[in-house]
């Protein structure tokens, strides 16, 4: 039996028998095969001691019930970690921080309590999945798009609440920026509603996000200071067209002007989410030309930029690659395509526009199955695993561990990033993960992110631990160059939030001073966020 951290057995099971007089048993999971479904699949700790296993995971249906579990773990100092649903691949998984910690499984508390397709807003509960408020609308007929991620069977309220990101207009793809009044049970038991929320019989809980006084929800993200058991959020009216462009530059440099120009179209609400590629990277399960390879390395064990270019011109492949989504009614979307070609044509020598998908709204079933971004439209599914099936290697990896530092969105500043991070793997001695033709992820509204999926290993120790090290050798090569993690899994969430020091670690010490005072047991999530109660804290303020 694993036993939460500074619990002994005796008071253990005695949480356990309340909790179930609570909850009932059926929803009180304690087996290892119950509790192996809340291990990460990808934790870079597999199998060792520090891999954060459970000891416990509980399933409530009511606020009423969480405020009672609350109150338990408070009389016998039990750490339990909340989530929703959903997987969190690569961030961490369903496990939680510490080994030994309590899940708190809200997967049944999956009411959807108001959709409206006038006022564009939604009002949820955590186990609220993509997929179910995406059917819901389409069997009432609702003339609203929920903004997604990728994969669809995560949550609203925990995808919001990790600062995920989606696929419209930039207003609806920041998702705890689109979220509005939530509902909070405090680490002693009482319950909380933010903004308008705070007003008895509000008729606005979801519509103004400030209410009167201090604006608060933003302590109840990447945090552990009360747990979420309801949000509202802004949807996207549905357009009447849609219309997918794709606009290819043939040089490198070319992506200076086209992300000035990106960032205009984007910022003026005139396109959608932009995804940038580069047609030189093989497709998904196909090995790179080895002639494009062998340039990669052939610079003293460094790509040679000018042999790149010049290979992508002779063989007539675009350098860059960019999916422009436009939405609104036909007329308007035809002359904003128009407005896009103009302005591209006229500042990139060689670029070029093409529309590959044109729509009127609602789609039949059949375009709707055709689309080559469903998530464009706000159509959950889970297309992305179907990426690691293609091609010639059908060996899966264990899983990876995303690094996702934040850059700013200018076009000198993501090949000089490429290049510091192709400079640290040949420090390392390692065979670079980055090339001069990767590209940023553009979920970010103003900014991109520029990832890198660490492989783990569910056999390899040695590997995993060299993983680590190189992991937390980028956040600090990121943090020197002005760039930092928005998002981390459980292992590295102290070296990401360390980075964030300014003024000899101001915002970590006052968000301590916050744990301090609002759950003064440490009872919730500890070390969330890089957040540790006192009693835990130790030298992690170092």
């Amino acid at each position: 039996m694993i036993l939460p951290n500074g619990v002994n057995k005796e008071d253990f099971l005695k949480a356990i028998s309340e909790i179930e007089k609570i909850v009932g048993t059926k929803w009180v999971f304690k087996t290892k095969e119950d509790l192996d479904l809340y291990r990460d699949a990808y934790s870079p700790y597999w199998d060792e001691l520090e891999e954060p296993i459970p000891s416990l995971a509980i399933a409530p249906k009511k606020v009423e019930e969480i405020q009672e579990i609350v109150r338990i773990a408070n009389k016998y100092t039990l750490p339990i970690f909340p989530i929703s649903t959903g997987k969190n691949l690569g961030y961490g998984s369903s496990a939680p921080n510490n080994r030994g910690d309590v899940v708190i499984d809200l997967k049944r508390m999956n009411k959807i309590i108001e959709v409206n397709d006038k006022r564009n807003y939604c009002i949820l509960e955590p186990g609220v999945s993509y997929f179910d408020l995406y059917e819901y609308c389409e069997k009432n007929n609702l003339n609203v798009i929920m903004d997604i991620p990728d994969p669809g069977w995560g949550s609203p309220v925990g995808n919001s609440l990790d600062h995920g990101w989606g696929y419209t207009y930039g207003q609806y793809r920041d998702h705890f920026g689109a979220h509005c009044g939530m509902e909070v049970v405090l680490a002693n038991g009482e319950v909380m509603r933010t903004a308008m929320g705070a007003l008895p019989g509000s008729k606005t809980f979801a519509e103004n996000k400030y209410g009167y006084g201090p604006y608060l929800d933003g302590l109840f993200s990447q945090s552990n200071f009360g747990i979420v058991t309801k949000m509202g959020f802004w949807m996207m009216p549905k357009p009447e067209h849609y219309t997918l462009a794709v606009l290819t530059v043939p040089k490198r440099d070319d992506l200076i002007p086209l992300v000035e120009i990106m960032n205009y179209l984007e910022d003026s609400s005139i396109i959608g989410w932009p995804l940038y590629r580069s047609p030189l990277n093989p497709e998904y399960g196909k090995p790179m030309n080895p002639e494009l390879k062998s340039y990669l390395t052939s610079k003293n064990g460094k790509p040679d930029i000018d042999k790149i270019q010049d290979y992508a011109i002779r063989n007539d492949i675009p350098y860059w690659q960019i999916d422009i989504p436009v939405y609104g009614n036909k007329d308007s979307v035809e002359a904003n395509i128009n407005y896009i070609k103009q302005r591209f044509t006229k500042a990139i020598d060689g670029a070029k526009v093409k529309v590959i998908e044109d729509y009127d709204l609602p789609l039949t079933k059949k375009q709707a199955k055709s689309l080559k971004h469903k998530v464009t439209l706000g159509i959950p599914n889970l297309e992305i695993f179907w990426l690691s099936t293609r091609g010639e290697n059908f060996g899966p990896k264990d899983g990876h561990v995303w690094f996702s530092p934040i850059i700013p969105r200018d076009g000198k500043e993501l090949l000089k990033c490429q290049e510091i991070y192709i400079d640290t793997f040949h420090e390392l001695g390692m065979e670079s993960m980055i090339t001069p033709f990767s590209h940023p992820r553009t979920w970010m509204y103003r900014a991109f992110c520029f990832m890198i999926g660490f492989a783990n290993s569910r056999t390899d120790k040695e590997k995993n631990e060299q993983m680590r090290k190189v992991y937390t050798t980028m956040v600090k090569v990121a943090a020197k160059h002005g760039w930092g993690d928005y998002r981390a899994a459980p292992p590295f969430q102290d070296a990401v939030s360390g980075v964030y020091n300014f003024n000899n670690n101001i915002l970590k010490r006052f968000t301590q001073e916050l744990k301090d005072t609002i759950d003064p047991n440490g009872i919730l999530a500890p070390g969330r966020g890089g957040i540790w109660p006192k009693r835990l804290r130790g030298d992690k303020n170092a």
